[in-house]
């Protein structure tokens, strides 16, 4: 099946009929989103879901597992979607709560200081906490669901499948070590996974992990939202490569309890600081409504600053790997974080969870049908996120195969949908991930970018 179809289906809005119990134990490994999103799912084909979470569920603020939650999170409309799809009512009962649903008119966007043309995507904008706190409300509702707060440390192992993991509490004098059997093992542990190192201990080979150094540093910073210019709550600003300026990806949006979310971002040696005074000086060179924020509006606690070294993937498909065991979220792979796609992949990877155990496999046998189409998702989420990093000045690859022509086709249809309605529709719904990024790269589109970007030059 051709790749767009296949992602077009991925994305489905509505929820799936017809699921049934096809495993007695399923273990997720990790409660953050990924997580909390796969046992969603695993609760229409198992009679036993477990969570195994570090972390105190009912802590507030930022958990210890998730360093960067103080940083600005925005749900793209492809992760909004599956949310609505999995927990019908989600995106209501999130803005009954306070978060904001920017759209039809409420969103700016820039890039390189011009203002681009309006578009119909919805941004779903809150705090991270808040998003996580509500999935995972409705994910332990359910009533094969439970948590159990522990941390993994292990998998269980026959010969030619996973069997269950191992955990221990923390805190626990004896050090002892809990055996839980499963039929299916959930890999949710994020970008430190140790999966490769517990396959690779069991004989199993390691996934191959791809790299690409992109040095990013953000900050973000909250200021009361009082004054609010226009009828607008969401400005994202891009500036790309060249030109003197800092190249980056800068959003401002109204989140609850009456706060505007100011997200700054840099490379290398020009990564933003905690200095207050040095964030306001960079919202000056943005967009005017950045700096009638940050200099009009009270600051509300510190500026919380995040580094990240690389994007990385590790690519499942490409090796044998024993039955019984998948991997969701930033475990497959975990992009650059300013543009947004992290939350929105997660989503589509418990899509690909529940095409899959819809498929009737059996889940003793080595997962293959489901790592392809988490490709898929990955392939695309990569393309769009890895094409624009590779264009900065620090980045040195690796450079894919065709990536100058990719790079330049971007770069065609990033400049048209600055004035191009249709295209910049087309544009959003990829980065949106509600579209394959080959939908961009049809003839006609092609070519009314052409036209366009003449017309601009002209």
């Amino acid at each position: 099946m051709r790749p767009i179809r296949r992602f077009r289906e991925l994305g489905a809005v509505r929820p799936p009929v017809g699921t049934k119990i096809v495993v007695r134990r399923a273990v997720v490994l990790g409660g953050s989103i990924a997580g909390l999103l796969a046992a969603r799912v695993l609760s229409d084909h198992a009679a036993d879901v477990v969570v195994i979470e570090r972390d105190d569920p009912d802590a507030t603020g930022v958990r210890p597992g998730v360093p960067q939650a103080a940083q600005l999170h925005v749900l793209l409309d492809g992760g909004r979607v599956q949310l609505d799809r999995w927990f019908p009512g989600f995106s209501q009962e999130m803005i009954d709560a306070g978060a904001v649903l920017s759209g039809d008119g409420a969103v700016d966007m820039y890039l390189d200081g011009a203002r681009k043309v309006p578009a119909p995507e919805e941004i779903l904008s809150s705090s991270r906490t808040l998003l996580e706190t509500h999935i995972r409300s409705r994910t332990l509702a359910l009533p094969n669901v439970r948590l159990v707060r522990a941390r993994a440390c292990g998998l269980m192992f026959a010969p030619d499948r996973v069997t269950g993991a191992r955990y221990t509490v923390d805190g626990d004098p004896q050090d002892r070590i809990t055996d839980l059997p499963a039929d299916l093992v959930v890999d949710a542990m994020g970008r430190s996974s140790r999966l490769g190192d517990w396959l690779e201990e069991a004989g199993w080979s390691r996934p191959p992990l791809r790299r690409i150094g992109i040095d990013l540093g953000y900050a973000t910073a909250s200021f009361s939202r009082t004054g609010d210019p226009a009828d607008v709550t969401t400005v994202h600003a891009a500036i790309q490569p060249g030109g003197g300026r800092r190249p980056g990806v800068n959003v401002l949006t109204a989140v609850e309890n009456h706060r505007w979310t100011i997200l700054l971002s840099g490379f290398a040696a020009d990564r933003p600081t905690r200095d207050p005074e040095e964030f306001r000086a960079r919202c000056r060179e943005l967009p005017p409504m950045f700096a009638q924020v940050a200099d009009g509006c009270p600051l509300v606690g510190p500026v919380e600053t995040y580094r990240q070294a690389d994007s990385r993937r590790r690519d499942f498909h490409a090796v044998s790997l024993p039955g019984g065991i998948i991997a969701v979220g930033d475990a497959v792979a975990s992009f650059n974080p300013v543009y947004g796609q992290g939350m929105s992949s997660a989503a589509l990877h418990a899509s690909c969870l529940s095409a899959y155990l819809r498929s009737g496999p059996a889940v003793s046998e080595p997962a293959r049908d489901y790592f392809a189409l988490v490709r898929l998702v990955v392939d695309a989420a990569w393309q769009t996120s890895t094409t624009n990093d590779l264009a900065l000045p620090h980045v040195d690859g690796p450079y894919p195969r065709g990536y100058r022509v990719a790079h330049r086709l971007s770069d065609l249809i990033l400049r048209a949908s600055v004035a191009d309605v249709e295209i910049n529709r087309r544009f959003l719904q990829v980065t949106h991930m509600r579209a394959h990024p080959n939908t961009l790269i049809h003839p006609g589109v092609l070519l009314r970018a052409v036209r366009t970007t003449r017309t601009r030059s002209a």
